[in-house]
């Protein structure tokens, strides 16, 4: 029997024994899947110009355990060009799904949002909410983003006058230390809830991703942000 083509797009490719490559692909159907593409590493193959970050592909695989066997992979479109400062932010996109999702976990959603999120950092000049609201999706997809415009504990709605910090365990919480580096207005927490972006809410929407992302993470740095920073000095 014929194995089902599944939409992919490449996440991480590393060199695997002497003529193949272990590679991460993000697929609609699968969700994170770690492939054997066999016998294409020194070759000049299309498999292996296919097997690149941000080029939609489609991908037939085999195999019972976690680890499947490439056996076809088809272009689904025309590489996503990405440059300068959109690629280390596409770089920071496969990185964070590699990091964050399970194995197996099919998110359908979340792989159309990929896509589309691909799209806008080639086309949009604030890339910063891109990826805001990239990592939100993200935090939804894996069930941790708590509710911005109540109290995690109290249940009491947010005040726009009041101060808060994020926590990733209980959500929002009244915050009562004046000098806490992390003190969110409510305001701004509001506006965040009814999608609106200002300078006040994309500060807001980088520190309560920071907290909600760390347990996922963990103490491991992204090499993502690394190379950005690097690139820039």
């Amino acid at each position: 029997m014929v194995n089902s083509w599944l939409q992919a797009f490449v996440l991480h490719r590393r060199a695997y024994r002497e003529t193949s490559y272990l590679v991460d692909v993000f697929t609609a159907q699968q969700g994170k899947v770690t492939v054997v593409a066999k016998g294409v590493r020194n070759s000049k193959s299309e498999r292996k110009s296919l097997l690149q970050p941000f080029q939609p592909v489609n991908v037939q695989l085999t195999g019972k355990s976690e680890l499947k066997n490439l056996t076809h992979i088809d272009a689904d479109g025309p590489q996503i060009p990405l440059r300068g400062t959109e690629l280390f932010c596409g770089m920071y996109l496969n990185e964070l799904l590699n990091r964050v999702l399970p194995v197996g976990l099919a998110c359908e959603s979340l792989f159309a949002f990929y896509r589309q999120t691909l799209d806008e950092l080639r086309d949009s000049d604030d890339i910063e909410v891109i990826l805001r609201r990239f990592e939100f999706e993200l935090l939804q997809e894996m069930g941790v983003m708590a509710e911005l415009s109540f109290e995690g504990e109290s249940g009491l709605p947010v005040e726009p006058q009041r101060y808060y910090h994020f926590s990733a365990e209980f959500g929002v919480l009244p915050s009562t230390e004046s000098r806490r580096p992390d003190r969110i207005p409510g305001s701004a927490l509001l506006d965040l809830s009814a999608g609106h972006w200002n300078p006040a809410s994309k500060r807001a929407a980088k520190s309560i991703n920071r907290a909600a992302l760390q347990p996922l993470l963990g103490n491991k740095p992204l090499k993502s942000r690394d190379l950005f920073l690097a690139g820039r000095r």
